[in-house]
């Protein structure tokens, strides 16, 4: 019989609003769930991005996929003395994200746009403003449907590297044993074996979100024992107790 599941490591940051349904579930069914982001974001500075050969005055528009994105091109704009000009037009993934751009600017709507939450959503206002110079912030790790999109409704845009994706170090979990490891990027996976290159799995249960992290726990030789989201399960939250209530 399988053990039973009494303790979940999430790998990502602890949620900041008590909303969360990831506490909701561990109150419905007496579970004690921690929180520890396996990945972490590190700016790259001005000099190693110069060496990109991107010219930040030579824009007119910025397309941001996530407040990451936001956060680090307003950094480099300071550190390399670029003052944002109030023409700029900015192209956001989400209405959240938009929003967050008043940490920096006068949010006026007239020069900010926005999609739903996928990145398909925004090509039909980045076709409308086809004349743009487009820079796109991004990590070391873009996906590459970004792009592939991009090139595909012929934007005219520069890529620019202004952060990385690096394994967090995970060493004060050598002892700490979990029933479940949650994963939602294959970044997650990576991390845990390079913290831990021994890791096997045993019977701990195996979650992940996406089938990229699920092919990248496969190829790393876990079983997945809940792949997220499934059409009876959207979420993770609802994948991990149609498990553990045995659906």
């Amino acid at each position: 019989m399988a053990k039973k599941i009494k303790t979940i490591l999430i790998s990502q940051p602890k949620p900041t609003t008590e909303k969360s349904p990831y506490f909701d579930l561990a109150e419905r069914q007496k579970l004690t769930i921690d929180f520890r982001p396996f990945i972490h974001v590190e700016g790259i500075d001005a000099q190693e991005f110069r060496q990109q050969r991107v010219e930040l005055a030579a824009h007119t528009a910025v397309i941001l996929t996530s407040r990451n994105a936001a956060d680090h091109y307003f950094r480099l704009a300071e550190e390399m003395r670029f003052e944002v000009p109030d023409t700029m037009k900015y192209f956001c993934i989400s209405e959240s994200t938009a929003y967050y751009l008043q940490k920096y600017v006068t949010y006026r709507k007239r020069r900010i746009f926005h999609g739903k939450q996928r990145f398909q959503d925004m090509v039909d206002s980045l076709k409308k403003h086809k004349k743009e110079k487009f820079l796109l912030p991004c990590s070391d790790l873009l996906k590459p449907s970004i792009p592939e999109i991009l090139d595909g409704i012929k934007l005219d845009y520069s890529k620019a590297v202004m952060y990385r994706t690096v394994c967090s170090d995970l060493s004060d979990l050598s002892d700490v044993k979990y029933d479940m490891l949650v994963f939602y990027s294959p970044s997650g996976i990576e991390s845990l074996f390079k913290n831990f290159p021994d890791f096997e799995q045993g019977e701990t249960r195996i979650a992940t979100f996406g089938t990229t992290t699920a092919e990248a726990a496969k190829k790393a030789n876990l079983r997945v024992d809940i792949p997220a989201p499934l059409p009876s399960a959207p979420s993770m939250t609802m994948a991990i107790e149609h498990y553990i209530n045995g659906k």
